[in-house]
């Protein structure tokens, strides 16, 4: 067990430069609610709904994140920071990663039949801050939401998502935005500038440069030259 506990800090610090010790890990937020959600889910499988429910208040209460029992969550996931909402038919991988202020939030069937109403994350997702990810949707493995998207369609494995102004619509991201990667998560050439892209950049600028010179030299040698005025003489005027 002390080994799966610092296994998981370990992977909390992986992802978040912030904190100095895994002692201060076990402070936040993110990690108290979902060490008090693992009792909450237990109690709700073993049908004790009151109690279940009991402790999800009280995890609530303390952290402000709302995690409903019934949700089924994977080993290693984090909450950066909190004020999240994840319903009860919610299944979330491995290895998963929110960022505040997002909600897992489910849609109110017609029928009257709760069944499945809460989107899937899969393992290694990361979903930024702000984003509502609705319904029973399925976000796949390694995907990235952008912060306040609203997905309302399945996101495929390993894309990346961006919300269009607050309306409910996503759409694919341009190859530039693919290595896209929210703060504080694990990273190596994508997080460091290209080589390339720096090469382009001053390759760019020397051009601009020698055509700036260019024109300063055609707009000198084309200026007029002015006219030389005759010389004054100097002494006193005779009458």
């Amino acid at each position: 067990m002390f080994d799966a506990l610092t296994s998981y800090l370990d992977s909390i610090r992986a992802r978040d430069p912030a904190p100095h010790s895994r002692w201060e890990i076990l402070l936040y937020p993110g990690v108290l609610a979902l060490g008090l959600h693992r009792v909450a889910h237990w109690l709700y499988e073993a049908k004790l709904y009151f109690l279940a429910r009991l402790v999800n208040h009280f995890s609530r209460f303390l952290t402000a994140i709302d995690i409903h029992p019934g949700a089924s969550i994977g080993k290693n996931f984090f909450i950066d920071h909190g004020f999240t909402v994840i319903g009860e038919t919610a299944e979330i991988g491995d290895n998963v990663t929110i960022y505040q202020c997002v909600t897992l939030g489910g849609t109110n069937p017609a029928n009257g039949i709760p069944g499945k109403r809460h989107p899937t994350i899969g393992d290694n997702a990361i979903i930024g801050s702000g984003a509502q990810v609705i319904g029973p949707i399925v976000v796949g493995n390694r995907a990235r939401i952008g912060a306040n998207a609203v997905v309302t369609d399945d996101v495929p494995e390993g894309a990346t998502m961006i919300g269009l102004k607050a309306r409910s619509t996503l759409v694919p991201a341009e190859e530039w935005m693919r290595e896209f990667l929210p703060y504080g998560t694990p990273c190596e050439d994508p997080c460091a500038p290209s080589r390339d892209g720096v090469e382009k950049l001053e390759s760019e600028l020397a051009a601009l440069r020698a055509e700036i010179a260019e024109m300063k030299a055609a707009l000198a040698a084309s200026a007029p030259t002015p006219a030389r005025q005759p010389a004054k003489r100097s002494g006193t005027k005779r009458g």
